[in-house]
């Protein structure tokens, strides 16, 4: 099994960047982690902050891979080209986010790719990745 989790902008600064919302871990940090907890499925990771190379590496191993777990930051509330492109893959995707965006500021209460993806998970902290990585394997 081929999983690709895939964070979009800011999500690089994971562990200095708001630790309180965030936490403070980085995501390079927990990736070992979540690759031992599963050391049968190949577990790749990439980010970006930059919107259509987002889009490239979905369109890239969404066609071959099992799934994809995505939190694309901001880019949730704003990018329907992310959404039109989970929508033209084969390979299903899951939105994640590790804080409850419901519980923020307002404009984080509405999500441009929901509708495209398989699923949500947030609010978990960096365990809303494992969640995910949990609903591929069932």
């Amino acid at each position: 099994m081929n999983i690709l989790i895939i964070n979009g902008p800011n999500l690089n600064l994971l562990g200095v960047r708001e630790p309180g919302i965030y936490g403070s871990s980085s995501f390079e940090q927990y990736l070992p982690e979540l690759q031992k907890r599963y050391p049968d499925i190949h577990i790749e990771y990439y980010q970006s902050n930059v919107e259509g190379e987002l889009i490239n590496k979905m369109q890239q191993v969404g066609f071959s891979y099992d799934g994809i777990v995505l939190n694309a930051g901001a880019y949730t509330h704003t990018s329907i080209a992310l959404g039109d492109c989970i929508r033209s893959l084969k390979t299903p995707v899951i939105e994640v986010h590790i804080s409850n965006v419901h519980q923020r500021e307002e404009y984080r209460h509405h999500s441009m790719i929901s509708a495209a993806c398989r699923g949500v998970i947030c609010g978990f902290g960096l365990d809303s990745y494992r969640l995910a990585v949990e609903s591929f394997v069932k």
